[in-house]
């Protein structure tokens, strides 16, 4: 059976914590994410411009590939274990460090849903996907910041304004970032998008 995977950049010093990337995906397919997937690549992509300042902050880099390609089920979604067992670990390898949460639509999802792990300070969404019914329980008292660009035609940056207002009532803080007139899968502006990842990530571990 095909097993999610993690592609590690562990920091020189492992203390400071890690931040843990969640690809995005497709609402429904039961594909294996193979090291073709643009979903992930797109990630890597990322986890590779971000880990030198994150290894000078002395902070690792983990990228979860998930089993499936597809969310799949609204009442038991296919990355949400997956990222369970990533962040088991994180824990297994390091103790107990802090982890901050860097996904990227269905990623930033699932990132939402997984919050409630007590390793977990913080999430930073880039253009996520997110519905009226996500729960913003599982962020109590962790970090919010998420960045979405106008043009985006995939996933709403109304839906999410309206996720974030809701989670203010439980959030230790939150922040809706508007990356201008880009779309979904970020490749204009990508060193905007990678600055936003990584100052975000960095300053929620800092915070925690």
């Amino acid at each position: 059976m095909h097993e999610p995977t993690l592609t590690r950049y562990d920091a020189p010093t492992k203390g400071r914590g890690v931040i843990l990337m969640l690809h995005g995906g497709k609402q429904h397919s039961f594909m294996p994410v193979d090291w073709r997937s643009t979903s992930w690549r797109r990630s890597h992509a990322m986890q590779r411009s971000i880990t030198p300042r994150a290894h000078a902050a002395g902070v690792g880099t983990w990228l979860l590939r998930y089993r499936h390609r597809g969310w799949n089920d609204v009442d038991s979604p296919s990355p949400v274990p997956d990222a369970r067992w990533a962040l088991a670990e994180v824990g297994r390898v390091l103790g107990d460090v802090p982890i901050v949460i860097l996904g990227h639509s269905m990623g930033a999802r699932t990132a939402v849903h997984v919050a409630d792990h007590p390793q977990v300070v913080g999430v930073v969404a880039l253009a996520p996907w997110l519905e009226r019914g996500d729960a913003v329980e599982p962020l109590a008292g962790k970090h919010l910041a998420t960045a979405h660009g106008s043009r985006d035609r995939i996933t709403s940056p109304r839906a999410t304004a309206a996720f974030v207002r809701r989670a203010q009532g439980v959030t230790a803080s939150s922040e809706v970032h508007d990356m201008g007139p880009v779309g979904h899968y970020m490749f204009k502006r990508i060193s905007a998008w990678n600055e936003f990842a990584i100052d975000r990530s960095l300053s929620l571990l800092s915070a925690s």
